[in-house]
C-alpha cells in the first residue's frame, strides 16, 4: 500500500458508552476482494445511520475497480474489523499529499462499526490502526470529516487528541454542477 486521497471519518456514540459490557475477541486486518459484500453492506448500514438510506450508489465492483484493480494499483484501502468471522467494522481510506510538509498523509473516508457491536473498542482499534499505518510509513495526517450534529464521535475524536479544523470549510462539486462546470471549461 502506497497512496491515499481523503477522508470522511464516520463513528458513532458506542465509544462513548458503557452499555456493551463484554468484549469479544475482535482482530482488525487489512481488507480483502472477499470482503467486498461486507464492505458494502457497512456502508448501506452508515447511510442509514447518517439519514441518507437512498444515497449510496456504489456496487462491489465500483469497491473491486479500487481497492483491488485488474491492472495497475489500488489508490483505495481498507481494514476490518472481525469478530468470529464476521466483519464488524471497517475503515475505508486512501492517501493525500500535503504540499505545506512535502508528505502524504491518509484521509478516512468511513470508519463505521456495526450497531451490535458498538462499545467494546472495535472503531478505537481501526483508528489506532490507522494511525501506526502513519507512524510506520512518515505519514504526516490522519484525517476525516463529521457530521456536525454527532456530538458523541466529535467527543471520542477529542479524546483521541484530534482537533477540529474548524478554520477550514469544504466544498464539493458533483452531478450537474460538476457536469455543467466541466462542459464550461472545455474550449
Amino acid at each position: 500500500m502506497d497512496a491515499v486521497d481523503t477522508l470522511h471519518l464516520m463513528t458513532d456514540s458506542a465509544y462513548l458508552t458503557t452499555e456493551n459490557t463484554s468484549t469479544p475477541d475482535f482482530r482488525v486486518r487489512e481488507a480483502t476482494q472477499d470482503d467486498l459484500p461486507d464492505i458494502l453492506r457497512l456502508v448501506h448500514a452508515l447511510a442509514e445511520y447518517e439519514k441518507e438510506p437512498d444515497a449510496v450508489e456504489a456496487t462491489q465492483d465500483d469497491f473491486a475497480a479500487v481497492m483491488f484493480p485488474a491492472d495497475g494499483r489500488p489508490n483505495t484501502y481498507g481494514f476490518v474489523a472481525e469478530v468470529d468471522g464476521e466483519i464488524i467494522g471497517i475503515a475505508i481510506w486512501f492517501y493525500t499529499f500535503s504540499t505545506w510538509t512535502g508528505k502524504n498523509g491518509i484521509w478516512l473516508e468511513d470508519l463505521f462499526v456495526n450497531p451490535a457491536h458498538r462499545g467494546v473498542g472495535a472503531g478505537k482499534a481501526l483508528l489506532g490502526r490507522l494511525a501506526q499505518h502513519c507512524r510506520d510509513r512518515g505519514l504526516t495526517r490522519l484525517e476525516w470529516c463529521v457530521l456536525k450534529w454527532n456530538e458523541p464521535s466529535i467527543g471520542f475524536y477529542r479524546s483521541l487528541g484530534a482537533k477540529a479544523q474548524d478554520e477550514w470549510e469544504t466544498y464539493r462539486l458533483d452531478g450537474q454542477a460538476l457536469e455543467a462546470f466541466a462542459n464550461a471549461s472545455s474550449a
